[in-house]
């Protein structure tokens, strides 16, 4: 729609109060919420009326938005003009068409009998169900009741038979959208979870095969509505999008509020939180597509028909203790239900759903959300045990889990998920909020508990490695405490518990080190090793690293990243195990020997042999940036007069560089080409970094013969090489480099040899540096 919409003061899109004004032909009422969607329809009903002729034998029929009377400020019209056979149709349909197109609106319409219309209906699943919102705005009302009670009927008929498809058009639906409750910018309509599921849930609910639209369903339905509603106004055109320059916008006009902390907690709230909007799209779109999957096995259930027992009352089978299953999902055994409940036996329902991978009946939800005692603390042995069979289920971990979030059975447990649930993590890197992450890792940690001695700490560890997260501070420090209260809740003994804290507080520990230190230095060794302790913890930390990075995303690791990790691993190992330091590893005999420059290419590697000299290892990530090949690691050593640089690289933009091509420009560089200099400069001058201020920190203990210089900056081609000139010009020698890219920022670390105590040199090599980024 490209209607004008009165703005207020402020330039946001409309108030309550506003209209919305269709090149003047009609008004429609502006505000957000059920009355204001109702109004739009009126009015669109009003005006359309106005458009069709009295004419016997012609309905004008609103399907989509204005059937249901739920029109967002923005939205299209779906329309259908249904006509008995009457001569002049298709002239009676452009009289109606084009007005609408001239007023700007966006318009899906056709033109059928009411066979044809019937007939597309049984053909494809999606007429049928919008067929099922027919609603008419204007004409023979006896022709468009016929269409709405005949298309209905047949659904009903037809709707058992039909739900497969469906439910194959809707997964691919999702795998192109994505889940809505996990998007940072998620569409609220085709997303999982969305509005387009909620119709889906509509006609299995008309269709009688279950109660899809539950009290939950209906209010989160409306919640999301009013979000469209929202975000269709603060943009000022159609979008379902939400993107981030719009939350705070959309959370303002529907006054969502961060709840105040701290001191002034009394005070009230004045600044809008698109967080906030977040949790409350995640929660609901949650709630959806819990109900569409429950709905879907309902059907599932009910063409499968049900299994009997010799008795003729429904078959049900023993899976554990007080569970059983009957048709296909979990339910309570009738001695639990009669008995008085363990405080243990929600866990051990969900321990027993995510074994059998087997859903849980709502009823039985609903039941020990209503009946079953809290755990008491610390929590019974069972319960315990119950967990860490939950934890490590493998594939039925994460459906169990969502499940028994849904009814409130995960707050009964651990508390602290009422802060964990649905938060957001802003960071593209990141595929889930917070809470999912969590139950993710910990399915993933399932995959190394055969690695590691203590299979069940490792799985709380997963779960509980980044309960501090959205606190102040460092999240890995401020959740260790928080962890060791869960651990200590649930049971453990106190050594188990403040192993727990400490996987918790260095669960990062071998991925930063791994990626920004020099893994040959002992300092780097023994500080790790000082840090962990023993071999048991080492094992259980590189089993979660790898967990954690699996349920974060793709891009979140890589085979260098794992080989570094693997690497420091081994070495601290060897550390722990003997109390000796591992030696440096000896350089690559094939640069020492032979006539220089020598240049040795692989996959992932670059190495060169050149003769001693100053700028060669700026000159050799030049050429590398020059390829576009990402530098990940770069060592430098000199021996026996000649220099040795190897780098660990990868393609800027996955497409590796002609090798014969990128040996020529090394071996004349490092020979001091001038026309290769020339473009080495040319190529770093032409691409700089943007965002924050880049920040230099130093390190003095960090290395056994060097100081650490880290960078912390925008990314950008020929960074490398900018700063490494900048370092040679200051007179500082480089003797390793280590280079860890975060989404469109860079930390990266400079060994540079000598001790640098005066705080003058260090100030101007730190100005030479940050001059270059």
């Amino acid at each position: 729609m490209t209607s004008l919409i009165k703005k207020n003061a402020s330039g946001h899109a409309g108030d309550g109060d506003a209209n919305l004004l269709i090149n003047g032909v009609v008004g429609l009422p502006g505000g957000i919420g059920e009355g204001a969607r109702r109004g739009r329809a009126d009015a669109f009903d009003a005006w359309l009326r106005g458009l069709l002729p009295d004419r016997a034998g012609v309905a004008l029929v609103a399907v989509g938005g204005l059937g249901r009377r739920q029109c967002a400020p923005y939205g299209d019209l779906d329309l259908v003009l249904l006509h008995a056979g009457v001569p002049g149709v298709d002239e009676l349909a452009a009289s109606l068409w084009y007005p609408i197109w001239d007023a700007g609106l966006r318009l899906d319409h056709s033109v059928r009998t009411l066979a044809e219309a019937l007939s597309v209906a049984q053909d494809d699943v999606k007429v049928a169900l919008g067929l099922l919102d027919a609603r008419l705005v204007a004409g023979d009302a006896a022709l468009a009741d016929a269409l709405a009670r005949t298309a209905t009927d047949h659904w009903r008929r037809t709707a058992v038979r039909q739900l497969p498809g469906l439910r194959e058009i809707t997964a691919a639906r999702w795998e192109a959208h994505g889940e809505l409750a996990f998007l940072l910018e998620g569409d609220l309509k085709e997303a999982a979870g969305g509005l387009r599921d909620v119709g889906i849930l509509r006609a299995i609910a008309t269709a009688g095969i279950t109660d899809a639209l539950r009290p939950a369903v209906r209010a989160a339905h409306l919640r999301l509505l009013d979000t469209r509603d929202a975000l269709h106004q603060q943009v000022g055109r159609r979008a379902d999008r939400l993107l981030a320059q719009e939350r705070d916008g959309v959370a303002a006009l529907l006054g969502l509020r961060q709840p105040p902390t701290g001191p002034d907690a009394g005070a009230e709230p004045v600044v809008a939180d698109g967080d906030v909007l977040l949790r409350r799209v995640a929660g609901d779109a949650r709630t959806v597509r819990h109900a569409l999957d429950d709905a879907f096995r309902a059907a599932d259930r009910l063409r499968a028909g049900r299994r009997r027992g010799a008795d003729g009352r429904p078959a049900r089978r023993p899976v554990a203790r007080d569970v059983v299953e009957q048709d296909g999902e979990l339910v309570l055994a009738r001695t639990a239900i009669g008995a008085r409940p363990d405080p243990s036996l929600s866990l051990r329902v969900a321990a027993a759903a995510a074994a059998t991978r087997l859903p849980i009946a709502r009823a039985t939800c609903e039941w020990l959300a209503a009946y079953c005692p809290p755990l008491p603390a610390p929590w019974p042995a069972d319960a315990r045990a119950a967990l860490v069979t939950l934890l490590g289920a493998g594939p039925g971990l994460v459906p169990a889990w969502e499940t028994c979030d849904r009814y409130g059975l995960i707050d009964g447990w651990l508390p602290e998920w009422t802060r964990l649930r649905s938060l957001p993590q802003h960071n593209p890197v990141h595929r889930f909020t917070l809470d999912r992450h969590l139950v993710q890792t910990a399915y993933e940690a399932g995959r190394h508990t055969r690695e590691v001695d203590r299979p069940d700490l490792l799985l709380l560890g997963a779960l509980l490695h980044d309960v501090g997260k959205g606190l102040p501070g460092d999240h890995s420090r401020v959740g260790a405490p928080l962890a060791e209260a869960v651990a200590a809740r649930i049971g453990l003994p106190e050594p188990e518990v403040a192993l727990i804290g400490t996987l918790v507080r260095l669960h990062l520990l071998l991925p930063d080190v791994a990626t920004r230190r020099d893994l040959s230095d002992p300092k780097t060794v023994a500080g790790v090793a000082e840090a962990v302790g023993d071999t048991t913890t080492l094992d259980l930390l590189h089993a979660l690293v790898r967990a954690d990075a699996a349920a974060t995303g793709p891009a979140a690791w890589s085979d260098w990243k794992g080989r570094l990790i693997a690497e420091l691993v081994a070495r601290v190992r060897t550390a722990l195990d003997t109390g000796v330091l591992p030696a440096p590893p000896a350089p690559d005999p094939a640069l020492v020997a032979g006539p220089l420059p020598v240049v040795h290419l692989t996959a992932d590697g670059v190495a060169v042999a050149a003769a001693d000299r100053r700028g060669l290892l700026a000159t050799v990530a030049g050429c590398l940036a020059l390829h576009r090949l990402e530098v990940l690691s770069a060592d430098a050593a000199t021996v026996d007069g000649r220099a040795l640089v190897q780098f660990r690289v990868q393609p800027r933009y996955g497409l590796a560089p002609d090798p014969i091509a990128l040996g020529a420009d090394l071996r004349r560089a490092v020979t001091g080409d001038v026309s290769v200099i020339q473009r080495l400069r040319g190529r770093a001058l032409a691409a700089r970094g943007s965002g924050a201020a880049p920040r230099v920190v130093w390190h003095r203990e960090a290395a056994t013969d060097a100081v650490l210089l880290e960078l912390r900056a925008a990314d950008a081609a020929g960074l490398l090489y900018r700063v490494t000139c900048a370092l040679d010009e200051a007179g500082a020698q480089v003797r390793a480099a280590r280079i860890s890219t975060l989404g469109g920022d860079v930390v990266d670390a400079f060994y540079l040899t000598g001790g640098w105590p005066d705080d003058d040199t260090r100030a101007r090599v730190e100005s030479a540096v940050l001059a270059a980024v």
